[in-house]
């Protein structure tokens, strides 16, 4: 099976899932893995798709034709891994200020962390007014990663950025 990463994206009405869905299962793909979300009024999306190789070229072509309703890009996914690598997860909650997910994805790229999943959201501050930041990051640590120094460097944000951020 080839696996296809799709994204999409386009002004949000009802009926965008159901279109792209269809695309896939009329081709012989197989809908494994997404996510997606509405923002700003602009519906947008990472799909994993597997298909089988004599199906592929069709399964490309359906999912361009989609365009004016969604704009869809596609790229082959990669189906290797590093067993010695080992997963890690950071939550951080501070006052909302630009620069944050900057300051932290730097880190991550400096101790060549990989991030397999991340989620941010702003949200009101109900007792202190103004807006949280949140974030939830899912990543992987190569195994020659020094951790210690990572934690450092996390903690040395925590206090610039006014932030707390938990290492799990």
């Amino acid at each position: 099976m080839t696996t296809l990463i799709l994204t999409v994206a386009g002004s949000d009405r009802p009926g965008l899932v159901a279109a792209v869905a269809d695309v896939v299962d009329a081709h012989g793909g197989n809908w494994e893995s997404s996510q997606l979300a509405e923002l700003a009024g602009v519906f947008a999306g990472v799909i994993q798709v597997s298909v089988a190789p004599e199906h592929e070229g069709d399964l490309q072509s359906a999912l361009r034709s989609l365009d004016g309703l969604l704009s869809v890009s596609i790229h082959t996914g990669a189906d290797a891994s590093d067993a010695a690598e080992r997963p890690i997860t950071l939550q951080i909650l501070g006052n909302d200020r630009p620069g944050i997910v900057r300051e932290v994805s730097a880190v991550l790229h400096a101790h060549e962390l990989s991030i397999q999943d991340m989620t941010t959201q702003t949200r009101d501050a109900a007792m202190a007014g103004g807006r949280l930041f949140e974030a939830s990051v899912a990543a992987t640590v190569p195994a020659s990663a020094d951790l210690a120094a990572l934690r450092a460097d996390l903690e040395r944000l925590t206090a610039e950025l006014q932030v707390d951020i938990t290492l799990g």
